[in-house]
């Protein structure tokens, strides 16, 4: 049966539909596993990051106004009244004129406020350093609760785990953490002109590309993907997969089948479940348009196009964002988060008023200048227009394309 777009809406509409869907329940995992997960609650420091003023430099323990004036030419000299290691604090405390040795990550005795590096000292005789520097306060130290104070939060809910914050978290004593789940999502293609990838295809027919793109790109967003292997154009079909992958999963994206002709099954197959909503059905995009979002049993369920260039570039728009919703991450729509670079457009690129267009572009660099930003068009079931290219450009609903000359910002490929 022929149908009309159900639902068509601009991108800014899609992107607050899809984050109105809330994050999965949470789960709790070692440290070492954490990496690349998202956390679920705020991580309070137990304990001041440092634990003291600490030395970043080995050197001279000092106070800063001791030193004013200080120079090659004009050196200052201080009284050295003792020596601090790492394993033991200084019971002593600075006056005027006064200094102490001191390695890194020692901490700084009391009355000392900075530290003057051994490079630009001299030693003069039993006690007497000469100093040729001048210093702030604060200079070549790490002041007491400087990363973190006791009892403040040191990694909020929603971030996003790298090997930064999971050091961050050794450091304050964490050894397991309260993540997100990670989505786990089937994946269904759609298509009587489909053969398994490990089949010579004939005439009319062509390999399974989607599954394994969308595959990959689902594991990019740090979701959990399996295939559902491919699905003929027969409603029977395609609900029953839907079926198993509802069961096991906690989403699924399908390919092809979402646009309007007499073989576009998706919406009809969705609409067979009793506890279903379609809540998309058509999205103001270039490559992309046939795109659908709907829900079953409080599921997400995406109808992508079938073309591989269409549903690779909604994916890395919006369904990697969207999984990184799932997966607990916020603000997952903000550009200035994403791989990018400044660069040239090579040439003239119209657009259609009305939709937001995503141009394949390859960057080609120039001495002392931007780079060029060279678009590579062609149809959305050509691979080669995305295997060549280096990133997107956006062009807004509302332009008419952009000109040759154009600064742009290029999104670039993972």
């Amino acid at each position: 049966m022929q149908h009309d777009f159900f639902n068509v809406v601009s991108t800014q509409r899609f992107r607050e539909i899809l984050e109105g869907f809330s994050p999965l329940d949470t789960e709790t995992v070692v440290l070492d596993q954490a990496c690349g997960r998202v956390s679920a609650r705020d991580v309070l420091a137990d304990q001041d990051i440092p634990l003291c003023d600490r030395a970043t430099m080995d050197g001279y323990a000092v106070r800063a106004e001791d030193l004013f004036g200080s120079s090659e030419g004009n050196p200052g000299y201080l009284e050295c009244i003792g020596e601090i290691s790492i394993e033991t604090p200084a019971e002593f405390s600075l006056g005027p004129g006064e200094c102490a040795a001191i390695t890194t990550g020692g901490c700084l005795p009391k009355g000392a406020d900075s530290v003057v590096m051994v490079e630009q000292t001299q030693r003069m005789g039993e006690q007497t350093v000469e100093i040729r520097k001048s210093l702030a306060p604060g200079e070549n130290i790490m002041r007491k609760g400087e990363d973190v104070a006791r009892g403040q939060v040191a990694l909020a809910a929603g971030t996003r785990l790298r090997p930064q914050e999971v050091g961050l978290l050794a450091a304050v004593g964490q050894t397991d953490v309260e993540v997100f789940c990670r989505p786990r999502v089937g994946i269904i293609s759609t298509g009587d002109e489909l053969v398994p990838v490990d089949r010579t295809p004939r005439p009319g027919q062509v390999r399974d590309v989607n599954s394994h793109a969308l595959a990959a790109l689902v594991d990019g967003a740090g979701g959990i993907a399996t295939m559902y292997g491919l699905a003929e154009d027969r409603l029977d079909v395609i609900v029953e997969r839907m079926e198993r992958a509802l069961a096991e999963n906690d989403m699924i994206f399908l390919s092809g089948g979402s646009s309007v002709g007499m073989r576009d099954l998706t919406v009809e197959a969705i609409g067979r479940f009793p506890d279903s909503e379609l809540l998309v059905h058509g999205v103001s995009v270039s490559p992309g348009k046939p795109t659908i979002l709907a829900v079953i049993s409080g599921k997400p369920v995406w109808g992508l196009p079938g073309q591989v260039t269409s549903a690779q570039v909604v994916m890395l728009v919006f369904g990697q964002p969207f999984l990184r919703i799932l997966s607990g991450e916020s603000d997952v729509f903000n550009t200035l988060r994403l791989p990018r670079v400044q660069a040239e457009l090579g040439r003239n690129v119209a657009s259609k008023q009305g939709r937001e267009d995503y141009v394949r572009v390859v960057l080609e660099q120039r001495e002392g200048k931007l780079p060029l930003a060279v678009p590579r068009m062609g149809k959305s079931g050509l691979l080669r227009t995305l295997v060549s290219a280096d990133g997107l450009v956006r062009i807004d609903e509302g332009d008419e394309g952009l000109r040759q000359g154009t600064q742009v910002e290029v999104r670039l490929f993972g």
